[in-house]
């Protein structure tokens, strides 16, 4: 699939590339986003040039990935946000926002946007979310985008070596009154 471009009220959303590499090493050089993530520790700038210019546009050309930065008006990559397949009709949702552009509401913005993409556009009937038992700032993005909670696995997460509890959550072209690709019966 070819990479596209979102925009909400406040932001652009928008694949990275090799001019945003700089952005990225530096956004992850935040003790915080190397806690709650599985990106490398220390993070290097070949990790940061790989991923715009190898990771990310190869998970757009096989379907496997879709990754977003998101920019308000500034102009800076305020965080990225991606949708990682994985199973038919099913993807999980993973984001980070930069230190400066936290508490903001973007993350919220940008899950919205890219959720509403890919039940629309990507086929997807369900977006999950995953975070490390802890993880409140995840969380609560999460909550506010309306994914509904679903419950913790234990050992589900694997972070530099640590085997970790998981939060983990759904979001539903239903939850955002959007018709899903196949019926959905619940449970009675």
């Amino acid at each position: 699939m070819d990479p596209v471009t979102l925009t909400t009220d406040r932001l652009l959303l928008r694949t990275v590339d090799p001019r945003d590499t700089d952005a990225v090493y530096d956004a992850c050089q935040d003790p915080d986003i190397r806690r709650w993530t599985t990106i490398p520790s220390p993070y290097l700038r070949e990790h940061a040039r790989s991923f715009t210019e190898q990771l990310v546009p190869d998970g757009w050309a096989d379907g496997s990935m879709f990754t977003f930065g998101f920019f308000p008006r500034s102009g800076e990559l305020a965080g990225m946000l991606g949708i990682t397949m994985r199973a038919l009709g099913m993807g999980e949702i993973g984001f980070w926002a930069a230190k400066e552009h936290r508490a903001n509401g973007y993350v919220t913005e940008a899950a919205l946007a890219v959720c509403r993409w890919s039940f629309t556009h990507a086929a997807l009937d369900r977006v999950e979310w995953r975070a490390e038992v802890g993880n409140r700032a995840s969380r609560a993005v999460a909550e506010r985008a309306g994914f509904t909670i679903e419950g913790t696995l234990r050992s589900a997460t694997n972070n530099k070596g640590v085997r970790r509890d998981t939060w983990v959550g759904s979001l539903l072209p239903s939850d955002l009154g959007l018709p899903s690709t196949a019926p959905y019966l619940p449970a009675p």
